[in-house]
């Protein structure tokens, strides 16, 4: 038995108006596909924030060499 048909009939129970009760799954199903994350748009994330992670420490090892071949140069002219 799905969800929306269980709520449905939990709301016909306690006395809802049928046509209330499917207005209720209507905007509930609409939030919830808007709103709620998958577990594909988790992994879509997951994915993007690994790369941007490994861009970043290329980034960071590219400046710190960068900075120790300026420190050094710096350090051999005195």
């Amino acid at each position: 038995m799905s969800f929306e048909l269980t709520l449905y009939d939990a709301l016909l129970s306690i006395d809802v108006p049928p046509d209330k009760a499917r207005a209720v799954i209507d905007a509930l199903e609409r939030d919830m596909g808007s709103t709620l994350a998958t577990k594909q748009d988790l992994q879509l994330l997951r994915q993007q924030l690994e790369h941007r992670i490994d861009t970043m420490t290329m980034r960071l090892g590219s400046i710190l060499v960068v900075a120790l071949g300026v420190l050094f140069a710096a350090l051999k002219l005195t």
